[in-house]
């Protein structure tokens, strides 16, 4: 099970009641947070979302509407007796920012961070519950999407049927594993006789901020949920291109090529109080298209 929850979906600052970038994947053990701008540590707050249960951080860039709220974040962290290790990934230099305000502070952490440097493209990540990969969007700085995807379970073995076919329990794992079994006398016993498929492998693409690139759909392809910006509406192409962000249109058209399940779509420009336009002129492109409203909780 993954569940995706909104806690900013606005662009450079906080307005009209929107918070910069920052979301939160959660599975049964483990909650992922994806960018971390300012205000994020009192959305998780205001949702109920466990900090200890946040062991990983996914930074896209560093523009400040991403990551000015993790600083805030790691200190609170250590206030609140955390004692786990935790793991940041994001572009080189953010190690030294943390650092300088954790030396300037004389901060002592109680717990370790481990900074991993994400500078190409391919799995960051893998905890026996997710792999994460890591993909270049086109933005004006350097900057990363990053794909989650669950790690397939193992077939279910049918405990009546394996014991009706005699198959002995050394076996189960080849099973699982969705091989069929040969008896003593050369009969096969179909795997699908007496084992059970696993749910299918659910997979969420976090794009970030990108001008419009079609060289990122092979990369997502057939995602269960993605996550596109659309900073602009349709009649500001111009813009968005000059500033390296995407419009409506683009973000949908993007969901189309890459054949996703769902879209939501984020990071509005506060010269938008009404967002039903954002919704509206996507859905003409991608119909399966929500906005990313703070509070929801997407199920994957």
């Amino acid at each position: 099970m993954l569940a995706l929850t909104i806690l900013g979906n606005n662009s450079a600052i906080p307005a009209h009641g929107r918070n910069p970038t920052a979301q939160v994947l959660q599975t049964q053990d483990e909650n992922y947070l994806i960018d971390c701008g300012e205000g994020t540590q009192v959305q998780l707050s205001k949702y109920k979302i466990k900090k200890s249960k946040i062991n990983k951080i996914f930074i896209s860039h560093l523009h400040g509407d991403h990551y000015f709220g993790l600083i805030g974040l790691v200190t609170s962290m250590a206030l609140s007796g955390r004692e786990n290790d935790l793991h940041i990934y994001g572009p080189a230099m953010l190690e030294a920012i943390i650092q300088i305000h954790l030396d300037a502070a004389t901060t002592r952490l109680p717990y370790k961070i481990y900074f991993h440097i994400v500078k190409e493209e391919g799995e960051i990540a893998n905890d026996k519950k997710l792999t994460v990969t890591a993909f270049k969007v086109n933005h004006r700085i350097e900057c990363y999407g990053y794909k989650f995807t669950e790690i397939k379970n193992p077939r279910k073995i049918v405990p009546d049927l394996v014991k009706a076919y005699e198959i002995p329990e050394v076996y189960y794992k080849e099973l699982q594993k969705g091989k069929d079994y040969t008896t003593k006398k050369g009969t096969i016993i179909n795997n699908a006789a007496v084992t059970i498929a696993a749910d299918s492998a659910k997979s969420y693409a976090y794009c970030a901020d990108t001008t419009y690139d079609e060289s990122i759909v092979d990369k997502i392809k057939g995602v269960d949920l993605l996550y596109h910006e659309t900073t602009y509406l349709k009649d500001l192409d111009q813009r968005a291109a000059e500033r390296h962000h995407s419009t409506t249109l683009q973000a949908g058209n993007i969901a189309k090529l890459a054949v996703a399940k769902k879209l939501i779509i984020g990071h509005f420009s506060s010269k938008y109080d009404v967002l039903d336009d954002f919704l509206t002129e996507t859905r003409t492109v991608f119909e399966n298209t929500e906005l990313a409203e703070e509070g929801v909780c997407f199920s994957i």
